[in-house]
């Protein structure tokens, strides 16, 4: 076991490293715009309030709606687009208080940061780890959807693949790629994102507008499909719910690079709350558009690709090649900005000691934390071998829920104490009714999860107590500088 942290013992200014190498000096007054290339030091603010929104909006809309919608109406019939509502409401509940614990704290990890500054070591190391986990399921799922869409192009344009399954190889070279460019620069992958998301907004509104006027009868004749509404009944909307939240998980990606963000005052909440509002009313829209046009049964039997079927019922071929490059775009913007932000939560876990501080080294070049995107990249690379898209995606639910609702619990800490670097500059309106309601909402929400998905998640928390206790019971936090 590691030896006791010097976070506390020393000033701020200098601050020990727990294996034993010397002593890192960090700077508190360096600027928004200062670059520091140090083992330890904070990461360059090169992210701008457009950056965290494509990192919001790019990182929730790829499963959502290209890899969800025949899932979700096979689960809930018409009634999926209100479990995409009820994803939509729980997540701006924890926006917001996270939107204001941001403010007070823009460093990188996020969640990990806010829970450990409010509720202790324990608390905090439990969130951290499991978050790096949790990061790596979303991940991993993002990409096993990048795999079917990349496959589903190479059969369109005839690509002859002699009956054999590429998803998962397809899945993983992407994967492996996206760990090395987010190596190479954040400027390098925040460019990435911000192109891709650009595209892949045209593209939906596109679809929706003519879905939007087919669905009303305005253009073409949409099959009648003669469903209630909650023609499954009202339980498989709130477990359905509990699956698709995977696709809200985008708005706490941002925390996760806050220390990377400029003028975090103003662009975060901005960023936050803008990407949950953006991505819910394009969910919904999606589902009932899609709905209208096949009926959730029909739906349900297209899989993952089934968007493609819907956009080519409305555009002929040139619908279903935008759709397919559209699903291609959104699940590589979704793990690209899960790749970033699983190697920031390991950033931050290992500066403040929870894991070794050989972690949190910044690549001297690219001023990216190298090794921390090496633990990310690996073990997604593995759960990829998976492919059992639904139980990655309900894993990555159930871990980020758990944050959500500490996160709120946090919030509601820190108030009642309020110490003296507390001082955020965004408050939470409606307090503290809103992480009240965002706490019971995020717990509860994991009650309509299926068993294993509780399972596994339940067995990453007791491993991360586990490793709390065996490495790093002696160390104590410092506030937020």
């Amino acid at each position: 076991m590691a030896e006791v942290s010097d976070d506390v013992a020393v000033p701020p200014e200098q601050t020990a490293n727990r294996d034993g190498e010397a002593p890192v000096v960090e700077h508190p007054e360096t600027t928004d715009e200062t670059t520091v290339h140090e083992e330890g030091t904070e990461l360059e603010r090169t992210i701008g309030l457009t950056g965290g929104i494509a990192i919001g909006v790019g990182t929730m809309i790829g499963a959502g709606i290209f890899v969800f919608p025949g899932i979700a109406a096979g689960q809930a019939g018409p009634a999926a687009a209100g479990s995409f509502a009820i994803g939509a409401v729980v997540a701006l509940l924890v926006a917001l208080p996270t939107s204001e614990l941001a403010t007070a704290m823009p460093r990188s990890g996020g969640g990990y940061y806010f829970i450990s500054r409010g509720m202790g070591a324990l608390f905090g190391a439990i969130v951290g780890l499991s978050l790096w986990f949790g990061l790596v399921f979303a991940s991993a799922f993002y990409l096993v959807g990048f795999g079917f869409y990349a496959q589903a192009v190479l059969t369109r344009l005839g690509i002859s693949l002699g009956g054999i399954d590429i998803v998962i190889p397809l899945a993983l070279v992407f994967g492996a790629f996206l760990t090395v460019l987010n190596a190479t620069g954040t400027e390098n992958a925040a460019k990435l994102q911000n192109g891709v998301v650009a595209i892949l907004l045209a593209i939906i509104v596109a679809f929706l507008t003519f879905g939007g006027l087919s669905a009303l009868g305005v253009i073409g004749e949409p099959e009648p499909v003669g469903e209630s509404f909650l023609s499954k009944g009202a339980f498989p909307v709130l477990t359905t719910a509990a699956l698709v939240f995977t696709s809200y998980l985008g708005f706490a990606q941002v925390a996760t690079v806050a220390g990377e963000i400029k003028q975090p005052d103003r662009n975060l909440p901005l960023a936050m709350v803008g990407s949950v509002l953006i991505v819910g009313v394009l969910y919904v829209a999606t589902i009932f558009v899609a709905v209208s046009a096949f009926g959730s049964e029909r739906l349900a039997t297209l899989g993952e690709t089934a968007m493609v079927t819907v956009a080519e019922s409305f555009l002929g071929p040139l619908g279903a090649f935008a759709i397919l490059f559209g699903g291609l775009l959104a699940t590589v913007s979704s793990a690209n900005a899960s790749v970033l932000s699983t190697s920031r939560a390991i950033y931050a876990v290992s500066k403040d000691a929870l894991l070794p501080r050989w972690a949190s080294r910044i690549n001297l070049r690219y001023g990216t934390p190298h090794v921390a995107l090496g633990m990310a990249g690996g073990p997604i690379l593995v759960l990829i071998l998976l492919g059992e898209v639904e139980l990655l995606a309900e894993v990555a639910s159930f871990l980020h829920l758990i944050m959500y609702g500490l996160m709120c619990v946090a919030l509601i800490a820190l108030r009642r104490d309020e110490p003296e670097w507390y001082d955020p500059d965004f408050r939470v309106p409606g307090y503290p009714v809103v992480p009240v309601l965002g706490a019971l909402a995020s717990f509860a929400l994991i009650g309509f999860m299926q068993l294993a998905s509780q399972l596994i998640g339940l067995a990453i928390m007791i491993v991360s107590a586990g490793w709390y206790y065996y490495y790093a019971r002696d160390v104590t936090l410092r506030g937020a500088l």
